[in-house]
């Protein structure tokens, strides 16, 4: 069962607008991973269920999270289908998020109280997935869209909260373009937790990374 609330998530996200998206098949490595995120002030984190047996080391992981970083709120993304949503949250997930909109996980996650964060690439896909009890949506790809799409959409639907992911770099630039565009949090995957960090297991290093990446944010939005 999930440890936090659906409106819990949503608040944290808007709080501490940063939400790293992570993958990794060694549980160490992932362990390593979310508690330097924690330490360098993150407190939304998200595991990508990309390869096999993925499951089972996001069932360790959020066990990790709970003994070693009680306030991290961890879930779980690049979910396509209703059957595997609810396999994660037997597994505790805390959110749900997809890289589409599919109406039968909204009714899963509806259905548990849990957030749910659709991709959406059009503003006819965020008004349904609103309609269906989206708090946050996720536009994909955000390389492709970008901050003027977001922009455009708040234009007549100032009350939609977003957050892309895909095309967000740790950059003032970067960072200014979408928080000015009016996005609530920003999901970033490879561009803040590096290949080569990883390689060289320099997890201080990715702590210092986003302790400079929320300052960023702090600033542009202060």
């Amino acid at each position: 069962m999930a440890r936090f609330s659906r409106l819990a998530v949503a608040q944290m996200m808007k709080q501490v607008p940063l939400v790293p998206v992570f993958y990794s098949a060694d549980l160490e490595q992932a362990q390593a991973v979310l508690q330097a995120c924690y330490d360098g002030g993150v407190r939304v984190m998200e595991f990508t269920n990309r390869g096999d047996f993925a499951h089972e080391v996001f069932g360790e992981l959020n066990k990790f999270a709970a003994t070693n970083c009680p306030e991290m709120i961890l879930g779980i993304g690049s979910i396509v289908d209703a059957g595997t949503t609810s396999l994660y949250i037997q597994l505790g997930a805390n959110f749900i998020v997809s890289p589409i909109l599919n109406p039968e996980m909204a009714k899963v996650c509806n259905r548990r109280k849990l957030m749910w964060a659709p991709g959406c690439a059009s503003l006819s896909e965020i008004s349904l997935a609103e309609e269906l009890g989206a708090e946050i949506v996720k536009i994909f790809p955000g390389s492709v869209l970008g901050p003027s799409f977001v922009k455009a959409v708040k234009g007549p639907c100032p009350w939609t909260s977003i957050m892309p992911t895909g095309g967000v770099s740790p950059t003032r630039e970067s960072l200014e373009a979408w928080f000015g565009a009016g996005v609530t949090c920003v999901g970033m995957g490879s561009k803040l937790i590096r290949k080569e960090l990883l390689a060289q297991n320099a997890y201080s290093q990715i702590k210092e990374e986003v302790v400079q990446a929320l300052g960023l944010i702090a600033e542009i939005r202060g």
